[in-house]
């Protein structure tokens, strides 16, 4: 039998539950405000003393009015009803509330708001975090959102939306998803990559960031990664370009794809452009430093840099380098008369290669003659200042003239007498 406290406790509660269901939106409106207000970060046990046991009553009512609501155009608080939910969800204690909430389909209503053209950024962005609620309970939730196309919902957040935060809500909760579950690692993997696709640039910095986080998990990463990851070399965006170097040097410590290291020195040789356009770049020369440069010498430049951060890295990458004929393009990368960056970031990786191997020395010694290859040792870092359109159009014209494959090479001196022939 109840006490008299208790009665009245539940007497209260239940007035409450018919204020709810007899209010409008406005009223609606205050009663969320209120609740937010006064019960932000209370445990499972605080909110059923609130609520007399029965705090459940509450949050069916709160994800019933979602169900009604968040598909209309004309909701005005999904916001305010979002972070009431989020109440129940991140109490501590409070298991039972995301299981009573995904049993009526929670899941499934929040990745559609990811979807919905009309709804605000800051709705989508409490969407996501009652997301990481669920996925922060353990695998087993992980895989119901990736079961229900999350990873996809997720990226399109990331790729498409104009908020930093809700951004970095979006990336958060993708590495979550990246992590501890197994059965959906390459999916959540392969989705990262198709944000690496976007025009966004931000985006594109924090897919790379999170794959970057996943190597370690995922081992040698899929051949669909290497286009557009050296195409990210190629943004604009300096922060972008320096993520893609960092993820450039997590693949090859591992085992990188296969494509990945050909890729990079192919990015020192842009197309080879005609007799007459060469003529007609050159004279006008002036005009073309002026304009902004292009994402195929934005790429060229730091593809030059990073090859020499993973020469400098590991011996065996170098090697392998060399075997892919890096030498002959970084030189075409040094006569780029049209970008600066090109040829400075060229000369300092080349530099390296020829204080590391004398055969590499001896034939670029030959290629640039004699008093251009004395400025280059005194000076690699502006010694490219000193190169004439003619000398340069002889850098570009190097690689045409060298060997087409190479087999396996196993010491020096196969190395001089494969850049020799």
């Amino acid at each position: 039998m109840t006490s008299v406290k208790e009665q009245e406790a539940i007497r209260k509660l239940m007035v409450f539950l018919k204020e709810w269901d007899n209010a409008h939106k406005v009223a609606r409106s205050h009663i969320l405000d209120n609740f937010i207000k006064s019960n932000n970060s209370k445990t499972e046990p605080e909110l059923e003393l609130e609520f007399s046991q029965g705090a459940s009553l509450f949050l069916a009512r709160l994800t019933a009015w979602l169900r009604m609501t968040y598909l209309c155009t004309y909701s005005t608080c999904l916001s305010k009803l979002l972070k009431a939910i989020g109440i129940f969800l991140s109490a501590p204690s409070g298991r039972r509330y995301i299981i009573e909430f995904l049993e009526i389909g929670g899941i499934s209503m929040l990745l559609e708001i990811l979807g919905l053209s009309h709804l605000k950024e800051e709705d989508k962005r409490e969407s996501v975090k009652l997301l990481q609620l669920v996925a922060n309970t353990g695998r087993k939730y992980k895989e119901l959102i990736c079961e229900s196309y999350g990873v996809q919902s997720l990226a399109e957040v990331l790729a498409t939306c104009s908020s930093v935060e809700a951004q970095d809500d979006a990336q958060f909760l993708l590495e979550s998803l990246g992590h501890g579950n197994p059965k959906y690692q390459d999916q959540v993997y392969r989705g990262l990559v198709a944000v690496l696709q976007c025009g966004n640039p931000y985006a594109q910095q924090l897919a790379l960031q999170t794959l970057r986080g996943m190597q370690d998990t995922v081992g040698e990463a899929p051949p669909v990664l290497v286009e557009p990851l050296l195409s990210a070399l190629g943004s604009a965006r300096p922060e972008v370009r320096h993520e893609a170097t960092q993820l450039l040097r997590a693949l090859v410590s591992r085992r990188a794809p296969p494509p990945l290291l050909p890729g990079l020195v192919a990015a020192l040789s842009p197309p080879a452009r005609t007799a007459p356009a060469r003529r007609e770049e050159t004279a006008a020369r002036a005009d073309l430093h002026r304009r902004e440069p292009t994402p195929a010498y934005i790429q060229q430049a730091a593809a030059a840099k990073a090859i020499g951060i993973l020469a400098k890295e590991s011996a065996e990458v170098a090697e392998e380098l060399i075997q892919l004929k890096v030498v002959h393009s970084l030189m075409v990368a040094v006569g780029n008369l049209d970008h600066t960056p090109s040829q400075k970031h060229a000369s300092l990786s080349l530099e390296y290669f020829v204080r590391t191997y004398p055969f590499v020395e001896e034939h670029v010694r030959k290629a640039v003659g004699h008093r251009l290859f004395q400025l280059f040792m005194d000076c690699p870092e502006t010694w490219y200042t000193n190169i004439d359109p003619a000398q340069a159009e002889e850098l570009a014209s190097n690689i045409e003239d060298s060997p087409k494959d190479f087999a396996r090479i196993q010491s020096t001196e196969d190395f001089s007498g494969l850049l020799n022939t």
